[in-house]
């Protein structure tokens, strides 16, 4: 997330969806059509959303946190809290309301960031009996499955690739800053050449370090950028497959547009 350092463009987000690629998902949908109007993907399995933006331009997304053992099956999906957040129209009253009432133990583990033109919040929910709320500074801000100012070599691969793209640009407005984070989003290269073992002993593959990442059962699915401009509505542009081999489509129409799953509301409500 680029956060009030594009002009004409307060709010840039760029993010790929890693999973399964058995577990069935629709990359852009209408999750709900007025009240406000949210566009998102959305998981077939347990009915919620990785990322939503709604029409007045507040963005909600999260990673999930790995574990050996998978999900808790027992506890509500994390799906539901993207679209909970984009239910309100400002950031900071979505944090302040929703985030209030957030229990970590009802959720298995996860980190977020919410914002607007206005604020930007990190919101952990990997522990405790509270949320974690960090109001952010204006600048970029990676966000990995792992806490968001954690070490990270992925993290930290993806900040210089967005810093050198960006730079090597002719200017740094919203359509060529969109333009670097897509090809940042399509690189595979791992940010470590060797296998990682985390802090339950787990291997992880050197693939999985890559922004785009391709292993035998998991990787990246689909990709995602929205720039909210200084006034009217985001413009989103997805790709239903991973960034370096489908290209991204603008689907900015959406906003207006008829969808079969108009009406529909997914996982969470302002009862959260």
């Amino acid at each position: 997330m680029l956060f009030q350092i594009v002009p004409g463009a307060p709010l840039v987000v760029a993010a790929n969806r890693d999973e399964r690629y058995d577990r069935p998902a629709v990359a852009i949908t209408v999750l709900r059509d007025s009240g406000p109007r949210i566009l998102g993907g959305r998981d077939e399995l347990a009915g919620g959303t990785w990322l939503a933006v709604n029409e007045h331009g507040l963005m909600a997304g999260l990673t999930n946190q790995p574990s050996a053992d998978g999900r808790d099956p027992t506890k509500r999906s994390r799906g539901e809290l993207p679209l909970a957040f984009a239910e309100y129209p400002a950031a900071a009253d979505a944090v302040g309301k929703v985030g209030a009432q957030l229990d970590p133990s009802d959720y298995n583990p996860c980190w977020m960031l919410v914002g607007d033109r206005q604020s930007l919040f990190s919101i952990g929910l990997a522990g405790g009996r509270a949320a974690e709320v960090d109001e952010l500074r204006p600048g970029l801000h990676v966000l990995e499955n792992a806490p968001l100012r954690s070490p990270s070599a992925k993290a930290d691969r993806v900040r210089r690739l967005i810093t050198e793209a960006r730079d090597a640009q002719p200017d740094r407005g919203p359509a060529s800053t969109i333009s670097a984070l897509e090809a940042v989003l399509a690189d595979s290269e791992p940010a470590t050449p060797q296998p990682r073992a985390d802090d339950s002993g787990r291997v992880w593959p050197p693939e999985i370090s890559a922004a785009c990442v391709h292993t035998p059962g998991y990787g990246t699915r689909s990709a995602m950028t929205v720039a909210v401009p200084d006034a009217g509505r985001p413009s989103v542009r997805v790709a239903d497959g991973p960034p370096c081999r489908v290209p991204l489509r603008d689907m900015t129409h959406l906003w207006a547009s008829a969808d079969p799953d108009a009406g529909r509301t997914i996982g969470g409500s302002r009862g959260l």
